[in-house]
């Protein structure tokens, strides 16, 4: 009987004469190299990389505020209501001409959808789809042409000239300031400047910043607020807090 593969046949006895010879196990080797080979396409194909996801697009840069808007997608012959708040069927305080420009807006609502901008005195909102913003106001290391700041208790102001700048108050002539040095954080488009301003007499140095302001006085909104120290020789020094627009 067969046991694992052995017989009861003595290892000594001879074959018959006439029987076939077993084949050897290096004939049968080949055949047996060929049988993984064939089952190594698979193993590679499962172990090729994954593909690559591709990069995500871009963000769109961010629109700072302040800056100044044109009133477009209007027919000539019509008008764009001002409302008292961010809603279409809020009250209408204003209207802006079809061709209105260099429209400051200072502040978006949450829905992304209504701005609110200053006409005159007052402030309103306008649907921000009929604004297109022009060339950007805040170029790098240099102040908007038409910046004004101002304060009250006691008034004052300060704004940018051809020359340089002005500071003006009450029974005082005004003061024409050559623009010394204005500094940026280095980030395109954003507002906050520092900046540096003076005369024979003396001195303006002033930090601006973006942040809702009020003057205390009218209904006006402002989207800078501005601390200046004036100082000099003949006179002493003092600080001014007050708010900044760049509305033309």
């Amino acid at each position: 009987m067969a046991q694992d593969g052995t017989t009861d046949t003595p290892a000594t006895q001879s074959p018959a004469p006439d029987a076939p010879a077993a084949p050897s196990q290096d004939a049968a080797a080949p055949a047996a190299d060929t049988a993984p080979a064939a089952e190594a396409a698979p193993a590679e194909a499962a172990s090729a990389p994954a593909p690559v996801p591709a990069a995500p697009a871009p963000e769109p840069p961010r629109e700072y505020l302040p800056n100044l808007y044109d009133v477009t997608i209007v027919e000539t012959w019509d008008t764009l209501n001002v409302r008292q708040s961010p809603d279409g069927k809020a009250k209408v305080i204003a209207t802006l001409p079809s061709n209105a420009k260099g429209i400051e807006l200072v502040v978006r609502d949450a829905t992304g959808k209504w701005g609110k901008i200053n006409l005159g005195e007052q402030t309103g909102w306008v649907a921000l789809r009929f604004l297109k913003k022009q060339g950007d106001a805040w170029q790098p290391a240099a102040l908007p042409q038409s910046l004004k700041c101002s304060g009250t208790e006691p008034f004052w102001s300060l704004a940018v000239s051809k020359s340089g700048m002005v500071f003006s108050e009450p029974d005082q002539p005004n003061r024409d300031m050559g623009l010394r040095k204005v500094m940026d954080r280095g980030i395109p488009s954003e507002p906050t400047r520092g900046f540096i301003a003076g005369d024979d007499k003396g001195r303006v140095t002033a930090f601006m910043r973006p942040q809702q302001c009020s003057d205390g006085m009218s209904d006006r909104a402002y989207g800078l607020a501005v601390s200046v120290i004036l100082d000099g020789q003949d006179m002493p020094s003092r600080m001014l807090m007050g708010c900044c627009s760049i509305a033309r």
